[in-house]
């Protein structure tokens, strides 16, 4: 009897998860307005925070793939450049870089009767193609997983903080409109790399069960999950791994007693190493393998804005990258991973740095 009682209870659990396969994000209302908005324009602009990483291309361009699908002009335009070992994705080529074509890409955001902010939740995180977004009278969607959505930027929000990338809301949206079995490998694809990226190969962000349904359903559309993570995390030059080794063994301070590394790069010794785009992606993780590490700062100089440095924070358990993100560096994120930036030189911004981490000495020590 125990053994069938066992069993029973096990077949219930599965028909439970079978059941909730994936999440409905939209009561009626919205999904009546979400497919209102998107049925009745035809030149849709998708648009995604500056300095996009692997969610935001992928997301954007999961939707593109979708769009151009369902008879619509979709396209994709970014405020800058995204990393190189990022163009494999399918559709990466035809992405409009805003600040290296202005002149190219305003008419097209000007002429869009529906735009769709991907993977980000304030208008400034657009900042250089923010202006020409917001002067565009069109009606905006947005898509993403970032706290505190600002509810004045879009008509119409799909936000769920609790997941792990904004690919993932999508993975969720698209089957709520009945587009499981729909989805191309293509699209698939860029949603799988959307959540691997935000998940750093889903390490952290990711001990939701319903996770790993979302991927269930993308490699039933046939993806190279394997592939995918070659591509990304596999595709170094000879020039990023000298990269790496000169920044931990010279570059990278480390706090002891603060439980802090910080590391900084110039744009001299970026010009050193020929970094290119995207070289430096995953460099401010490898500090918090150190044992008792709490906080990874890297700062870089921007190559294409003189007198500008990115700031990257990263953070295991429950220190708050955000908050300090915000209250220091003019940036955001999530709780274990953002960024910001600071206008000044690479000694200010140190400065900066020094203030931020003795602002929040209690919670690191």
């Amino acid at each position: 009897m125990a053994v069938s009682h066992l069993f029973r209870n096990f077949a219930l659990s599965i028909s439970n998860i079978k059941e909730r396969t994936v999440e409905k994000l939209l009561d009626e209302r919205q999904f009546d307005e979400f497919l209102s908005l998107v049925d009745g324009a035809q030149r849709i602009l998708i648009v995604a925070h500056v300095n996009p990483d692997g969610d935001a291309l992928g997301s954007s361009l999961a939707l593109k793939h979708w769009l151009t699908r369902r008879g619509k002009e979709a396209v994709v335009v970014v405020p800058n450049q995204f990393p190189d070992f990022l163009q494999w994705m399918p559709g990466a080529q035809e992405v409009r870089v805003y600040m290296k074509h202005e002149e190219d890409v305003r008419p097209v955001v000007d002429a869009a009767d529906l735009v769709i902010v991907a993977d980000l939740n304030q208008s400034q995180r657009l900042r250089e193609l923010e202006e020409a977004v917001l002067a565009n009278p069109a009606p905006r969607i947005m898509i993403d997983h970032h706290l505190n959505p600002d509810s004045s930027f879009c008509q119409l929000i799909v936000s769920h903080p609790e997941m792990c990338a904004t690919a993932e809301v999508l993975c969720h949206l698209l089957w709520q409109l009945g587009e499981a079995e729909q989805l191309t490998k293509e699209e698939a694809t860029c949603l799988y790399a959307g959540m691997m990226c935000d998940t750093g190969a889903f390490t952290y962000a990711s001990g939701r069960a319903v996770i790993y349904e979302c991927i269930s359903m993308l490699l039933a559309r046939g993806i190279d999950k394997d592939r995918i993570y070659r591509k990304v995390y596999y595709t170094a030059s000879p020039s990023r791994l000298k990269l790496q080794g000169y920044m931990l063994y010279v570059k990278m301070k480390v706090d002891k007693e603060r439980h802090v590394s910080i590391m900084s790069l110039t744009r001299e010794e970026r010009k050193l190493f020929k970094v290119k785009n995207g070289d430096t992606e995953g460099l401010v993780n490898i500090p918090l393998q150190i044992h008792k590490m709490r906080l990874s700062i890297l700062l870089t100089e921007d190559t294409e804005q003189p007198g500008l440095v990115k700031v990257s924070l990263r953070s295991v358990d429950n220190f708050p990258c955000n908050r300090m993100a915000e209250e220091f560096f003019d940036g955001g994120g999530h709780l274990n991973a953002s960024g910001g930036r600071l206008a000044g030189t690479m000694e200010e911004a140190l400065q900066a740095v020094e203030r931020a981490i003795t602002a929040y000495e209690p919670l690191l020590r």
